[in-house]
């Protein structure tokens, strides 16, 4: 660099000056003197007061290097604090011999992640003399031990650190510290906080402190002297992570006579604060030169305007800043904080360019790595103090933090190095979108925001709390709209967070800025592809995923930030939709420019749907797949299934140290990978992540993620860009920006990888509030019914009373924040808008015919389970406790509208023989069953066109073998549920004050779940379509029932054998506990049980011909089926002191639902239909088929009104020689009675007569009429019976008559028999010939 005339030459890469000696007496700049003026102001020198001012040395440019040289070396202060302390710098984890167990370090060796059970590190420097300390950055919130230990403890997986004589712990997860025994001690941590370790090894004491808080001395006389040093170190468990800082950054929070084991860079920091000061000269003086003077100005006001004198005064302070810049504390301590510094004003970022300018600077005279390892560490150390920053009532620190990463990505060419370098590379930049929310409620300050707290005090017999009880009082009215007024101050605040996380998203997807290249967004786009790509294939390894509690921030954010983009853009083209309308184009999934990875499609694998499909994927979308193509992916298909044992065996991970790069969301937040693989008995349990997968080759050229461009994006002249090869079916719509379309469709996929699920999870905190203030009430009640006398047990219930009234008070303020953050009636806005756009998108993709087997899953999974979220996790007044759906008609637009779009999905995808997969076909059924649960989703059911409605009932009648049956029966007893015989309750009467167990449910099954404790509400409307069907279709209605009989006998035959099983283990001397396992299926069979029962009621009722019409092929045979099977269930649940009986009396968990009403009442139900309110020809046959069923006892049915007793004459009025055997099946299968039911004989018969509530009169008396038919026509069969003969009755039952021969082997048996073998096989019962047909059959005289 020169200066001559008046020019200066600046060169850009080489800005080192050299000496000016041609002119020494000018400058070519300004005049000498104001340069030396302006020189000695910039670089006042320490040594020099304002007195002798006016003699110093005149100073030009050619004597400033060595000027500055002179300054720096100034006041330089010692390094060296090793007194009291052993070890390499920097201090960092020893990955090569002080751990054990298996272990993730991060690459920079301070963030760990345990990998087994009970995994120990410690770091590589000791001490034995002094007071020191080091932080520890909590990452998750789970079973650790933090603390010190000497070179002696050894650790294994059992035990770890505060374990052994000479370690010392502390463990937040469950508030205690540990030496060999363990006490109470400090608070519980979470993620987020930094837990502070003091050693003072001349006391002899060891305190902890969390957040900047002491927690007080943990231990006092520790062992000290010679030969004792202690080691910082940690114990952590499976999947748990933390970060350490042992100086090589400021402590967060230091503490005064204690140092931090790596010592601060302070020869460095001295001269980084004095160059910033030189810097802040530069910035706040100007150069007058037409007055030849100085002039003082504000900072703020500066601008980069290529003045030479500033750029080489500048230059030459740079010359000694950057290096400086690249290190992590000074940019942490020093830069940092000057950039705050300069946005403490306040007012928007826009206010202060002088960010702008200053980076700027940096890109100018600093040289591009030094540039780009400074913007990393500025936004590692602000990602670390916005993650780690205490939570306070005005959210400050957060604010302030966001503030800067604005101000610094509003910068375009630092926002692209760091959107394709570091912010997904290196950071973890997700955490940016995350609140946090605050576990103690106290620090955070929510006592102040919502002085005043409020939870549900009314609650119906079922333990619902009543939504705006009419009896509220004046002083519940003042504190829950106190409540209420503190909840929006709260959301108010929380909004100022979200609304900068918004904006920096609307930074990284700008897609105008394309001076200095790609424009951010496509950057962006495709960062955010490879971050899908990564959660999506590492589902099986939850340290490699992004936590779910960040996606579900980030998901909020970047749909905000995508739908504001996308609605600016259609401002400029009034042709577009808005985003309100989006939906992803179906040609987005078979045209190979979005990659899908691995994810499963409706129709199969990708190579398989290319390679069947190809056909109509040329004529529909005039895409041609090449056959080259379709045979490699064939083979890679091939080579990965018989690789797949050798993919899951890591490359060279299993050495200490070896490298697998990977995302490690739960480590470090120095880094966000780690690549050190630690193990003790060297075995890696970590999968490594597949490649990335390429394109499929369409009619344009296939590109990587990476190397798409903008123009592979968006199209251009003759090319479509995402939507190449659009079908005929979908209308051409004109979108401008086809990148969001892309992004929308990232959005859909992260609702389904994570998202879901933590909403599912989050939604406990209001379940807590429930359960606590339906046991407040409860113990106030016995407060108000306690008698005086009794002082002791009223103290009891008073502390009882404090303790929930106290937890009631966390907890509503802690759910406060999560309705603000998590629930709010935006967040709900936001899923609507997602489900909308799934069913959009799938509508679209329908119409494309076979092309819809092309659609990700994920697409019908986000679709339910958005719907399922919507009724089941958002509640529109974000009150604690409000039931499912309350209102969502009202807070949603179009809501009824999109219901029955969702039911015309869900009824016409549940059979779709386009979707193969087991999985997705399950959950529609699910998701289907649950629709028709409630009242509102059941009507938009009925509101779909008739013709849907109509092949909808006709695939769920279809045989049940062959497909999950279970599901299609529960939505069949829905339709029924309140048209039953004591069918209309919402818990079965034993169930009432219990809980139903369903909070760790996958979510369609917690649906359900929910969904099977509605108040019933039939459909009369699918009703008359069943009975339309049944009755027009002989066929289907022959074959659905023999279905649902034999999965009837396979259900309760299935479960008699289990309650047999339980109750001998139950007897058992020993203690022998029931595996709960097997009392859950021994429920689920008996509920299916009970569900078969109903729907045989439900056919019997819509169309009784099916069994009494016995002009219609296999009505009698179905009838005597019918009737065989409600005779054994009946005997096996009526009969006096049986198995059932027992089973029940023991009220073992798991088995709640099992009881007599269920299954009693769905049999009576049956029976009074074909014997009571049929028509004369009918109930005679149903009489006659019943009473000659060799099972039948009437005693069994006398039971149902509570008239069973001594089986004697009357209840043993048909005979037959098999009776003895059958009745005695019951008794003789099951040991003698337990004392701990001996009581059963006393308990009262079983009686419809007890249950009023459930039981109308009028279907008492139709039971009262049945029993006094029953009992008269039993007589007279009785009468009239005439003796067979042994030889004459079916060799198969022996209950019947022979009166059928088999053509050609001749063979014999009844009707009924063989009517009812050859409904599933056509081989004869004796010599397995075929049968080709069956002929009447009478004995000759």
């Amino acid at each position: 660099m020169s200066s001559k005339g008046g020019g200066t030459a600046l060169t850009r890469r080489s800005y080192r000056l050299a000496s000016d000696t041609d002119k020494p007496k000018a400058t070519g700049i300004v005049n000498e003197k104001l340069l030396s003026d302006y020189l000695h102001h910039v670089f006042p020198s320490t040594n020099q007061g304002p007195a002798v001012a006016s003699l110093r040395k005149p100073l030009g440019f050619q004597d400033l290097g060595s000027h500055l040289e002179r300054l720096l070396s100034e006041d330089e202060v010692s390094e060296d604090q090793s007194e009291g302390r052993l070890g390499p710098q920097p201090v960092v984890l020893d990955h090569t011999s002080g751990f054990e167990g298996l272990l993730f370090v991060d690459d920079d060796l301070l963030g760990v992640i345990g990998h087994s059970n009970f995994s120990s590190i410690r770091a590589t420097t000791c001490v034995y003399k002094g007071k020191w300390a080091y932080e520890v950055l909590i990452s998750s919130q789970g079973l650790m031990q933090i603390g010190w230990c000497t070179l002696n403890c050894r650790f294994n997986q059992e035990e770890g650190v505060g374990d052994t004589p000479d370690s010392y712990a502390y463990d937040g997860n469950r508030v205690r510290k540990w030496n060999v025994t363990t006490t109470n001690y400090g608070k519980s941590w979470a993620a987020g906080d930094i837990v502070s370790c003091l050693i003072d090894l001349d006391e002899g004491t060891i305190t902890f402190c969390l957040n900047g808080q002491s927690l007080g001395t943990a231990f006092t006389n520790i062992k000290t002297g010679p030969g004792v040093a202690y080691f910082p170190a940690i114990s952590l468990s499976f999947k748990e992570s933390v970060g350490f800082n042992f100086g090589s950054r400021p402590l967060r929070y230091p503490v005064d006579g204690y140092l931090p084991l790596q010592d601060p860079p302070s020869a460095d920091l001295l001269k980084t604060h004095k160059l910033l000061g030189y810097i802040k000269n530069v910035l706040s003086t100007s150069i007058d030169s037409q007055e030849d003077r100085l002039v003082d100005q504000d900072c703020g006001l500066w601008r980069l305007h290529g003045d030479p004198t500033v750029l080489i005064t500048l230059a030459h302070i740079f010359n000694h800043f950057a290096p400086l810049m690249c290190k992590v504390y000074l940019v942490e301590d020093v830069l940092m904080n000057f950039l705050l510094g300069i946005l403490e004003g306040g007012g928007s970022v826009d206010e202060h360019p002088l960010i702008q300018q200053l980076l700027d600077l940096f890109w100018l005279l600093m040289e591009d790595y030094e540039v780009n390892e400074c913007l990393k560490q500025l936004m590692m150390s602000l990602l670390r103090a916005y993650r780690y920053s205490p939570i306070i009532p005005d959210l400050g620190f957060q604010i302030h933090y966001l503030r800067l990463t604005t101000a610094v990505l509003r910068h375009e060419k630092s926002r692209k190095y760091l959107l394709n370098n570091v912010l997904f590379d290196v950071l973890r930049s997700v955490v940016f979108f995350y609140i946090k929310t605050p576990l103690r409620v106290k620090e955070a300050g929510l006592e102040e925001l919502i002085p005043t707290t409020w939870w549900p005090t009314h609650f119906d017999k079922e333990g619902k709390d009543e939504r705006d009880p009419k009896d509220e009082s004046a002083d519940e009215r003042l504190r829950r709209r106190a409540y209420e007024r503190g909840c929006q101050r709260l959301k108010k605040r929380i909004e100022v967070v979200e609304e900068l996380q918004v904006q920096i998203l609307k930074l990284l997807l700008n897609n105008k800025d394309k001076t200095t290249g790609e424009a951010s967004r496509y950057i962006f786009l495709n960062k955010f592809r490879k971050f899908l790509q990564e959660n999506a294939s590492n589902r099986g390894h939850p340290t490699a995923l992004c936590p779910p509690e960040y996606m579900v921030c980030f998901l909020h954010r970047l749909i905000t930030a995508v739908r504001s983009c996308w609605d600016e853009g259609v401002k400029t083209s009034s042709s577009s939709f808005s985003s309100e309308d989006a939906y992803v184009p179906p040609q987005l999934f078979y045209n190979g420019k979005v990659d899908y990875f691995d994810l499963q499609r409706l129709g199969g694998l990708l190579s398989h749907l290319k390679k069947t499909l190809k056909d109509d994927l040329a004529s529909k979308a005039n895409i041609i797949i090449d056959p080259a193509e379709i045979q490699a992916a064939t083979m890679d298909d091939l080579d990965e299934d018989e690789e797949g044992g050798a993919a899951q065996r890591p490359l060279g991970a299993a050495a200490m140290g070896g490298a697998l790069a990977r995302p490690s969301w739960l480590s470090s937040p120095t880094l966000g990978r780690a690549n050190r693989f630690l193990s003790t008995a060297a075995v890696s349990l970590m999968t490594p992540r597949r490649p990335l997968s390429q394109p499929e080759k369409v009619k344009v050229r296939t590109l990587a993620v990476e190397q798409r461009t903008e123009e592979d994006i968006e199209g251009s002249h003759g090319n479509d860009g995402l939507l190449l090869g659009r079908p005929l079916e979908e209308p051409d719509q004109p979108i401008r920006e086809k990148s969001l379309l892309e992004m929308v469709d990232g959005i859909v996929m992260m609702y389904n990888l994570s998202v879901h699920q933590q909403l599912g999870k989050m939604v406990v905190v209001s379940d807590d509030v429930h359960e606590y203030a339906v046991a407040l009430k409860d113990t106030e009640e016995k407060i108000s019914r306690c008698p005086s006398r009794r002082a002791d047990i009223l103290d009891e219930l008073q502390k009882s009373q404090k303790v929930f009234a106290e937890k009631l008070n966390h907890l509503s303020r802690r759910l406060a924040w999560i309705n603000a953050t998590i629930y709010s009636k935006e967040k709900m806005l936001d899923v609507y808008w997602l489900l909308c756009v799934c069913i959009r998108t799938i509508e679209h993709a329908d119409v494309t015919g076979s092309l819809f087997a092309f659609t990700p899953e994920f697409y019908l999974n986000v679709a339910m389970n958005a719907y399922s979220a919507l009724k089941n996790y958002f509640s529109p007044g974000n009150g604690p406790g409000n039931g499912p759906g309350n209102g969502l008609e009202e807070q949603l637009p179009g809501y009824e509208d999109t219901l029955t779009r969702l039911a015309a999905i869900l009824s016409k995808h549940f059979a779709d023989p386009r979707i193969v997969g087991t999985d997705i076909k399950d959950s529609l059924m699910q998701a289907l069953a649950s629709y028709v649960c409630y009242p509102q989703s059941l009507r938009a059911v009925e509101r779909i066109p008739e013709e849907q409605r109509v092949a909808m009932m006709r695939n769920l009648l279809a045989p049940y073998e062959q497909r999950p049956w279970a599901q299609t029966n529960w939505i069949l007893v829905r339709l029924w549920r309140g048209c039953g015989f004591g069918y209309r309750y919402t818990r079965l009467p034993h169930l009432l004050k219990t809980k139903p167990e369903d909070a760790n449910l996958p979510s369609l099954q917690r649906d359900l779940s929910i969904a099977s404790f509605q108040k019933p509400c039939p459909s009369l409307l699918l009703q008359r379509h069943m009975a339309e069907l049944l009755s027009s279709d002989k066929d289907m209605a022959a074959s659905f029932l023999n279905s649902v009989l034999n999965q009837l006998n396979w259900a309760f035959s299935e479960f008699i054998g289990m309650i047999q099983e339980i109750q001998q283990a139950a007897e058992r001397p020993e203690r022998n506990f029931v595996d709960t396992r097997q009392l859950k299926v021994c429920a689920t069979c008996f509920d299916l049980s009970v569900s078969l029962l109903r729907v045989l009621e439900m056919t019997v009722t819509l169309v009784p011909e099916i069994f009494l019409d016995w002009t219609r092929p296999s009505a009698e045979l179905l009838l005597r089926r019918l009737a065989q099977l409600l005779n054994q269930v009946l005997n096996r649940v009526t009969a006096e002191k049986n198995l059932f009986d027992r089973v029940v009396n023991l009220r073992l968990p798991g088995l709640e639902s099992v009881d007599h009403y269920p299954i009693l009442v769905a049999v009576t139900g049956i029976l009074v239909r074909i014997l009571v309110d049929g028509d004369r020809q009918g109930i005679s046959r149903a009489a006659a088929v019943l009473l000659s069923d060799p099972c039948f006892q009437l005693h069994s049915i006398q039971h149902l009104l509570g008239e069973g007793g001594d089986s004697s004459s009357s209840s043993a009025v048909v005979t037959s020689t098999l009776r003895p055997a059958v009745s005695s099946l019951g008794s003789a299968m099951t040991p003698p009675i337990p004392s701990t039911a001996g009581n059963s004989s006393e308990r009262k018969h079983f009686s419809l007569h007890a249950y009023t509530d459930y039981i109308s009169e009028e279907e008492k008396q139709k039971v009262e009429l049945m029993l006094a038919f029953l009992t008269e026509e039993s007589k007279q069969a009785a009468a009239s019976t005439a003796p067979t003969s042994e030889e004459d009755l079916c060799p198969i039952c022996y209950a019947h008559s022979i009166s059928a021969i088999f053509k050609p082997c001749s063979h014999k048996s009844c009707k009924a028999c063989i009517n009812q073998h050859l409904m599933n096989n056509k081989d004869c019962f004796f010599c397995k010939a075929t049968i080709t047909g069956v002929e009447d059959y009478s004995k000759p005289c």
